[in-house]
């Protein structure tokens, strides 16, 4: 059963709470204030009841809508796991204040995932826009000002390689074909398990890569990756044999449980299959063909959304993962994000964000600003049509005019665009201290709930900072 909140503190939960009152820091008092707002807690109820038909009235008690949201909050403000969330909540009188958690026992570190995959993206994204009403409410923001850039957000993967992708999809598919054969017994096709010739191919490709002689190593390199693909192509085989004999019953299991877990082996193998097929084409086309762009091409088999992007980078010219737009107004306040599923031109992405900007906080910028690549004379004039009045994109083109060069010279655009930079510093803090680099949860919807909750996170920490000098006065 499912319940908004807690119900009213103890009389021993009470005296704690007055021994621990100091420790607090007072911008955590006051994002501690945010988060009683009743819309936000209704957001989460909602979101959790939805989980069963009966989950508002049925069921033993499940942790409050409120706890959950407080829980999510300290996770990813302080960037933590699940496990350490749990120690942390259990160990700290602070935290248990803070969650509302109270005296009462700390949900595990696996109740907690589930119900962080029960709100979903779109939950936590009505979450976010909550979170910037609030501080429209409380004057916080004005959206006077209105500043966008983009980055990346990698994906839980290792460096891609073919042969390594090769590796991975021999890996799982003998994995699952062997928990068939545990299941189904010795009918039908038996297992021949080709792990080790394609483990010790891997690692003679890994060894010619590295040839100081280059003629010699790639001779040796298509060598190994002919047998390398041979193996793939024998286990591929077995894999759709196995899947068709269970779809066929000649692979049964002898309970409905075991029969369960055999179709489930199955569906994976169906799922992989196409993927693994993939990585097979794309390594043949780029050892024999020489065609590096693939279409469809994969880097990942557990995370196949992801995508390879450069943005020009010298520490990290090629990241893998997803393209996220991020956009501010004043005081640091994230107003919008984006997670996107096909990385786009940075130049389409400015008059949505113009549009966003308006819609949630009622107003056309006075000031607009990003970076070169964000530039376009199209934009700029759909911008100022729109009622902006200062534009500060610079225009990189060797061929701009006399007059655009005495422009991007003015003061006021120059302090636009040192105001600009700011949005550099809050993308690199929301990776530090918020985890942006590298997401660890699964999936697309996994990218746009960590990202979504990093940035809430990152809007309270700042929401609490602007308001503990008022409260100090």
């Amino acid at each position: 059963m499912i319940e908004p909140s807690r119900p009213q503190l103890s009389l021993a939960e009470g005296l704690i709470e007055e021994e621990v009152g100091p420790l607090w820091e007072e911008w955590m008092r006051q994002v501690d204030s945010v988060l009683t707002d009743a819309e936000l807690v209704q957001l989460v109820y909602l979101a959790l009841a939805r989980r069963w038909p009966q989950s508002r009235t049925r069921g033993r008690p499940s942790t409050p809508a409120e706890v959950v949201l407080r829980l999510l909050v300290l996770k990813h403000m302080r960037n933590w796991s699940y496990h350490v969330l749990e120690r942390e909540v259990r160990a700290n009188l602070v935290y248990r204040q803070f969650t509302r958690v109270g005296a009462q026992k700390v949900p595990d570190a696996k109740t907690l995932g589930r119900l962080a995959i029960a709100l979903g993206p779109q939950v936590i994204e009505q979450i976010h826009r909550r979170v910037v009403a609030i501080a429209c409410e409380k004057q916080i923001i004005r959206g006077r000002r209105l500043r966008v850039d983009t980055t990346v957000v990698e994906t839980d993967i290792h460096y891609p390689t073919d042969s390594s992708l090769l590796g991975d999809g021999v890996r799982v598919l003998t994995r699952a074909m062997k928990r068939i054969a545990e299941i189904a017994g010795r009918a039908g096709t038996r297992l021949r398990d080709r792990s080790r010739a394609v483990g010790y191919q891997v690692r003679q490709i890994a060894r010619s890569s590295r040839s100081r002689i280059p003629q010699r190593g790639q001779e040796r390199l298509k060598v190994c990756y002919r047998k390398l693909l041979y193996h793939t192509a024998r286990v591929v085989g077995q894999a759709k044999r196995f899947a068709a004999e269970v779809v066929t019953r000649r692979k049964r299991a002898g309970g409905l449980l075991q029969q369960i877990a055999l179709e489930a082996q199955r569906a994976y193998l169906q799922r992989m299959i196409p993927l693994v097929r993939q990585v097979m084409h794309q390594a043949r086309e780029r050892i024999f063909k020489g065609n590096t762009h693939v279409p469809g091409k994969l880097v990942s088999l557990f995370e196949p959304h992801t995508e390879v992007i450069r943005k020009g980078k010298a520490a990290k010219p090629t990241e893998f993962g997803k393209m996220v737009k991020i956009q501010e107004a004043e005081a640091q306040i994230v107003t919008h994000y984006e997670v996107y599923g096909e990385r786009p031109w940075d130049s389409d992405l400015l008059l949505p964000a113009l549009e966003v900007h308006r819609q949630l906080l009622g107003r056309v910028p006075y000031l607009l600003t990003a970076d070169a690549a964000f530039f376009s004379q199209r934009n700029e004039l759909a911008a100022r049509a729109r009622g902006v009045k200062r534009v500060a994109i610079p225009n990189r083109s060797p061929k701009r005019s006399a007059q655009r060069k005495r422009l991007e010279k003015k003061r006021w655009f120059r302090n636009a665009q040192k105001w600009r930079t700011g949005c550099e510093g809050r993308i690199s803090l929301l990776k530090r201290r918020h985890g942006l680099n590298r997401c660890r949860y699964k999936g697309l919807p996994g990218i746009r709930r960590w990202v979504g909750l990093g940035v809430i996170a990152d809007n309270l920490i700042n929401i609490g900072h602007a308001l503990a000098p008022s409260a100090e006065r």
